[in-house]
């Protein structure tokens, strides 16, 4: 009894797959190549109740990420004049504090006139071999100058310092990050322009 259960249990599922393969056919007959490397294709394939094939046939087709999607961490810098990068970080280190596997190392540059440390990084590192994508860094860090990336593609041959980015490498423009996180970069510039509105 109980192996005829296990055998009707594969059966069902080879019904379910042949299912799909029928109905790739006909729904490809009846709306078309559409369905293929289009936005409206790939949303109607994400659907629960989509019919026949499902799957995205990447890289060629990708799936939109969600503004929410996090991979690794990087540091957002604003342009100035004449093409400055005015990075936001202070290295205050609180990053670096709140960070589980303590995968970040900065180092706080120094005035060269005198000598006394200066609100801004030496040296910012992150091995992303031990980065978990947690997000803490971003969610602490007190002046928006670290946020998570939606950049996934980072496979490579090699493992030594390929994968231990420095700050040139986490380094990217503050019109970068609007551009993949939208609501939230919008929701933080008006939280820092009413915070730098006088009081009365």
């Amino acid at each position: 009894m109980k192996n005829f259960s296990n055998r009707f249990g594969v059966i069902r599922g080879l019904g379910i797959t042949l299912g799909h393969f029928i109905n790739t056919y006909i729904v490809d007959i009846r709306e078309g190549k559409k369905r293929y490397e289009t936005a409206e294709g790939i949303q109607e394939r994400t659907q629960a109740n989509t019919q026949g094939i499902f799957t995205v046939q990447y890289p060629e087709e990708r799936i939109p990420l969600p503004e929410e999607f996090r991979v690794l961490p990087f540091l957002v810098y604003d342009e100035g004049e004449n093409g400055a990068k005015n990075l936001r970080c202070t290295a205050c280190g609180i990053c670096a504090k709140v960070c589980p596997p303590q995968c970040i190392w900065i180092a706080r540059a120094t005035d060269p006139a005198t000598g006394k440390p200066s609100p801004h990084p030496a040296e910012f590192s992150i091995d992303v071999d031990i980065c978990m994508n947690c997000g803490f860094c971003a969610e602490y860090c007190p002046f928006d100058a670290i946020k998570m990336d939606h950049d996934f593609e980072l496979a490579g041959y090699e493992r030594g310092a390929a994968h231990l980015f420095n700050k040139e490498h986490l380094m990217k423009p503050a019109s970068y990050y609007e551009s993949i996180r939208p609501a939230n970069a919008a929701r933080e510039a008006a939280a820092r322009a009413e915070k730098a509105k006088p009081r009365p």
